[in-house]
């Protein structure tokens, strides 16, 4: 039985193999939860089974919310768009860190990843920018324009260790405003290029 997790591109249900995942992408992201500045992109690495549908509060601990501008790749090039949330196990993450170990057991879990549909996107990226709302409340907004590292360089420097292939899905990080998810409230991702919104996706936490 093919278990195999999917997206939407373009009104087709496509099956990224990967996501590849930016982090301490913002400065004012890195400030609030204490981090340094990187001198190059701080990349992990989410499997396929990481992909969910449901928002959830609660997965052997409290979960915090990310919101990201997401990217799909076709012939080792963006070539769509989406709003994604990284869902973090933020107190192991931090336990793992302290002990200089890998992050995949606070990032890597079932149901780690939230994603829109995907959009088709020309290489014109320097207007877009994202907005999460919590109960019609904006919680997080950002774009490329405060990016670190934006994303082509983040593409660029990913595929110089790791073959992105088609659908692999690249996240480019998170601005401030992270926290924990809590049962119940509902959550609006938006993307825009400039003023106008190409995308958005509404979950309610379980």
């Amino acid at each position: 039985m093919n278990q195999t997790k999917s997206v939407n591109f373009a009104g087709q249900e496509v099956y990224p193999s990967k996501i590849v995942c930016a982090g301490r992408n913002y400065v004012d992201h890195i400030k609030e939860l204490g981090n340094e500045i990187p001198s190059e992109p701080v990349i992990f690495l989410k499997p396929n089974s990481a992909i969910g549908s449901e928002l959830h509060s609660f997965i052997g601990e409290a979960l915090h919310f990310e919101g990201e501008l997401s990217f799909i790749i076709k012939n080792s090039r963006i070539a769509g768009l989406g709003f994604g949330l990284d869902l973090t196990k933020r107190k192991l993450q931090n336990q793992l860190k302290n002990k200089g170990l890998p992050w995949e057991r606070s990032k890597a879990f079932d149901d780690a990843a939230l994603f829109s549909a995907f959009v088709p996107i020309d290489e014109n990226l320097s207007e877009l920018s994202l907005t999460l709302e919590i109960n019609g409340k904006v919680q997080q907004q950002g774009g490329v324009n405060l990016m670190i590292y934006k994303p082509q360089t983040l593409v660029d420097n990913i595929q110089e260790f790791c073959t992105l292939l088609d659908n692999d899905i690249v996240m480019t990080g998170t601005p401030a405003g992270v926290g924990v998810i809590e049962k119940g409230q509902v959550f609006n991702g938006s993307v825009f290029q400039g003023d106008k919104c190409i995308i958005e996706k509404s979950w309610t936490a379980v």
